[in-house]
């Protein structure tokens, strides 16, 4: 016991010995940053040529819809001297009725102190940040408007340096669950903001007049039981998008990233639906036709875009449809989906090369069943059609077993990234891309730039899709996307792009 108690005292000694040891480096250590500190403090210059430097002069915000806030943009405000400077004050040139909201180095320029903060210091060669956001009041204006302020550095030495916030602002209509229930045109202005869904009910007709805009929130999807009809031109399209017009960073808008909206879903019921010179992108999904079978027309599309698609791009269930002049591209699944029915395919470019993920679906798949259910394939065509992508083979057919209608389907004058098919019948004045011969795939097309997701599938001078069409087929399409006349040459190029010298 004797022994055990003064092993205890004796630790005791020596634990108090450690502490006095370490509260005094602690101690040292205090009042060496407490001298650096001080240091620090008194390291700082009022001279006038002592100035700040910015990441960025601007502060620049995309189209912004009215009474929504925009994202959050940010600069770096860097002091590239030696000693420290300090900033007497921050401002708002505008001051209260400024649409900008401003965060310096954590401190928000609130209204109640007039949009204004006091005191900054920045070390030598160190850096604060600069965040700041916008939401701007409705004009009641369809012509969208720009809305400027700057921001006001007040150093210590007198001198002030400026950074400038600019915005676009664009009125728009916003809708939640509308539901048309009777006939309606909707004209060009400012556009329509759709949360939730946009419905039309059976027997009603929705008319989009060239130029009309429709931006969809998130999982908003266009859902058709009634019928539409798309009117676009060349010059006007009618677009279909999601409703992010900020950056995901600053070279990506988010209007290049797939999935931002739900898709156009066509039921059972709607039938004559005709699209023109529609622009459907940035989808979760692009058209879904439901199956109605064979009797009457469909869907109609001539001189389409459907691009940037995070499933598949246009999927024909069981029913009629012409697509023409068409461009169907970048889709996580298939950008092409035919299962059954009655359809045709005139000057139409199906390009693979969907670039966010490896898994993707075909350029173009074909067949009789689906879910174990079979439906008769009446007729699918394809005239003049360029189809391609990154893989080896982008074409799939999938056939219920014993199924005589099959083999109803034909393949003219294209430019095909398959097999080579030995069926002379249905495979009429094929090119076969098969990887061997440039410029093929990508290769062929104006603009292909993966790095800031930019496509142009207008054809090279050297792509072999030039010259590749019948003269025939092209007589139901004389003219391609742009309106370029397609019987100048000896044969038309596949595709819904014909090659033009302003093209390279």
């Amino acid at each position: 016991m004797y022994r055990e108690l003064c092993r205890h005292t004796l630790f005791q000694q020596q634990m108090k010995l450690r502490f006095l040891s370490y509260m005094t480096v602690a101690c040292s250590l205090l009042s060496t940053v407490a001298f650096v500190a001080c240091d620090d403090m008194d390291d700082f210059t009022t001279d006038a040529a002592s100035m700040l430097t910015f990441s960025e002069d601007t502060i620049r915000f995309d189209t912004v819809i009215t009474t929504i806030g925009s994202s959050t943009r940010q600069i770096r405000v860097y002091n590239r001297n030696d000693k420290g400077v300090r900033i007497a004050s921050v401002r708002l040139l505008h001051g209260k009725d400024s649409p900008f909201h401003v965060n310096v180095d954590g401190e928000f320029l609130r209204p109640e102190t007039g949009t204004q903060a006091f005191d900054f210091e920045i070390p030598g060669q160190d850096s604060i940040y600069v965040f700041a956001e916008v939401k701007l009041p409705e004009r009641q204006t369809d012509i969208p408007f720009l809305m400027t302020d700057s921001l006001i550095f007040r150093l210590e030495n007198g001198k002030e340096q400026w950074v400038v916030l600019t915005a676009t602002g664009q009125d728009a209509w916003h809708w939640h669950a509308r539901t048309f229930v009777r006939d309606t045109t909707l004209t060009a202005g400012r556009p329509f903001v759709i949360y939730d869904s946009l419905c039309v009910a059976e027997g009603a007709t929705l008319t989009l007049e060239a130029g009309v805009q429709l931006y969809f929130h998130n999982d908003a999807e266009l859902r058709l039981h009634g019928r539409m009809d798309v009117r676009g031109t060349l010059d006007r399209q009618v677009v279909f998008r999601g409703d992010r017009t900020d950056r995901l960073f600053d070279y990506l808008p988010y209007d290049n990233t797939p999935s931002r909206w739900g898709g156009i879903h066509i039921y059972e019921e709607s039938r004559d639906n005709r699209f023109r010179y529609a622009d459907i992108h940035s989808a979760t999904y692009g058209i879904f036709c439901d199956s109605t079978g064979t009797e009457g027309m469909k869907l109609w599309m001539e001189n389409c875009i459907l691009h940037n698609i995070g499933g598949d791009g246009l999927t024909l269930l069981d029913c009629t449809a012409t697509v023409a002049n068409t461009q169907v591209s970048n889709t996580l699944g298939d950008c092409i989906y035919v299962v059954g029915g009655d359809t045709e395919f005139i000057h139409c470019t199906v390009a693979q090369f969907y670039p966010w993920e490896a898994g993707r679906g075909k350029a173009l798949r074909l067949g009789n069943t689906r879910f174990g259910m079979h439906y008769p394939l009446k007729r699918s065509i394809y005239l003049n059609c360029l189809i391609t992508g990154y893989g080896e083979d982008v074409m799939q057919g999938e056939w219920g077993d014993d199924t005589e209608d099959q083999w109803n389907y034909y393949f003219g004058h294209s430019l095909l990234d398959t097999v080579e098919s030995d069926d002379e019948q249905r495979f009429v004045n094929i090119l076969y891309d098969n990887g061997d011969v440039t410029p093929l795939r990508e290769g062929q097309f104006r603009t292909f730039d993966t790095k800031n997701f930019l496509y142009d599938f207008r054809l090279k001078p050297d792509s072999r899709a030039r010259n590749l069409g019948s003269p025939e087929a092209a007589q139901y399409y004389p003219t391609d996307f742009y309106g370029n006349d397609r019987t100048r040459e000896t044969a038309p190029c596949a595709g819904c792009y014909e090659f033009t010298e302003t093209n390279e």
